[in-house]
């Protein structure tokens, strides 16, 4: 295939690779309780393949896409919380029916802005348009003035530490710090057993599929091209009759919805949602993913997420008090040493080996000479 088509050889290849790698050798070889870890380090891949169209390709740092996973996460948790909050199951609190949080803040009625939750379609429209709505708001207000660059990602960390403060203020309808827990079903099916868990991996592993074709396309569409001229030089894409702030909102947009899906996926999966996932320290670890996977590769920054958490696990198991420092120091050393992150080693130094050792292994023609000997020369 040539690189205009949906797919090259290199991409098609390396989306088998990873198929078969989350969906065959992760299963058969991790017990259940390192497969829901794997199912969680994937819910922040989605917000890493976000980045990748809006930093990589449109050159937008966002230090604020907690937000975002936050919202989506919130917006699944009301539902599920909703369901575990029957009237059955919360009888013995003072307002039946009602979150225990809610009970416990001395509310005595559902607030108006949950009730629509009640309806499975109606939060998983609300996973995709609270979140999207929220980033064109904010990319309107901010791209059509022309901030952009360093001042974008403060206003974006800004945007950031005050919607945790609001979480965390507004205990008696979010559930404060602790956020909102013990969410037990979905649509009346237990999401906590062993079986549960591993089909919502597998539910897990084909959305975010979805969301690698969907970046994809827009990598390779018109509008990808767009995005990388406007990276490279703004003022000629704006010069040549294109609107710059449009296709900035657009990428801002486009990875807001991913990582609602991502933060959706992590309710899900792990069974509660907190203020500590939306504030300024994860968006900027999220951040850290993408880097290291290499911000221009969507496989890139799935691979970079894995590893990241894993070492991110393994450390914090190992030396509880140092993971932090390990987690910067990888960050640094990535951006220092290989800016382009791992697909930039693996695009540098990597395939072109294998693709010469491939090249060296093919039969020769009849007839075939080596160049370096000049045709009826003797061979020294």
């Amino acid at each position: 295939m040539t690189d205009n088509r949906f797919f090259n050889r290199s991409e098609l290849i390396g989306i088998l690779v990873l198929a078969v790698f989350l969906v065959a050798v992760l299963p058969l070889t991790l017990d259940v309780f390192r497969l829901n870890l794997v199912a969680k380090y994937l819910t922040y891949a989605f917000v890493a393949l976000g980045l990748v169209i809006c930093w990589g390709y449109g050159g937008i740092l966002s230090l604020g896409q907690g937000v975002f996973f936050g919202l989506g996460g919130y917006c699944m948790a009301m539902f599920l919380k909703l369901e575990a909050s029957s009237v059955e199951n919360t009888k013995i609190q003072s307002t039946p029916g009602i979150p225990d949080f809610m009970d416990w803040n001395q509310l005595t009625a559902l607030p108006f802005f949950w009730k629509p939750f009640h309806s499975l379609t109606f939060t998983v429209a609300a996973i995709v348009l609270v979140p999207g709505i929220f980033a064109l708001i904010i990319g309107t207000a901010m791209f059509k003035r022309r901030v952009g660059g360093t001042y974008f990602a403060i206003i974006t960390q800004a945007v950031a530490a005050i919607l945790t403060i609001l979480i965390v203020g507004q205990q008696g309808y979010t559930g404060g710090i602790n956020g909102m827990t013990d969410l037990r079903t979905l649509k009346g099916w237990d999401i906590r057993p062993d079986h549960a868990k591993i089909a919502l991996y597998f539910f897990e592993v084909g959305c975010l599929f979805v969301c690698i074709m969907i970046a994809q396309f827009v990598r390779h569409s018109k509008l990808g091209r767009i995005l990388v001229a406007m990276r490279e030089k703004e003022d000629r894409v704006r010069f040549s009759g294109y609107s710059v702030a449009n296709f900035k909102i657009f990428a801002f947009c486009i990875a807001a919805v991913f990582a609602a899906v991502g933060g959706a996926m992590f309710a899900l999966n792990v069974g509660f949602m907190s203020p500590s996932f939306v504030g300024i320290v994860p968006s900027i670890e999220m951040v850290i993913y993408t880097a290291v996977g290499g911000r221009l590769s969507i496989l890139g920054a799935i691979y970079g997420t894995l590893l990241v958490n894993f070492a991110k696990t393994s450390l914090s198991e190992t030396f509880p008090e140092l993971w932090l420092f390990g987690l910067g120091g990888l960050f640094i050393a990535v951006v220092l040493a290989f800016p382009n992150g791992l697909a930039g080693i693996w695009g540098d130094y990597v395939q072109p080996r294998i693709e010469r050792l491939i090249a060296s292994r093919k039969p020769k023609p009849e007839g075939w000479t080596d160049g370096s000997v000049a045709d009826g020369a003797p061979a020294e």
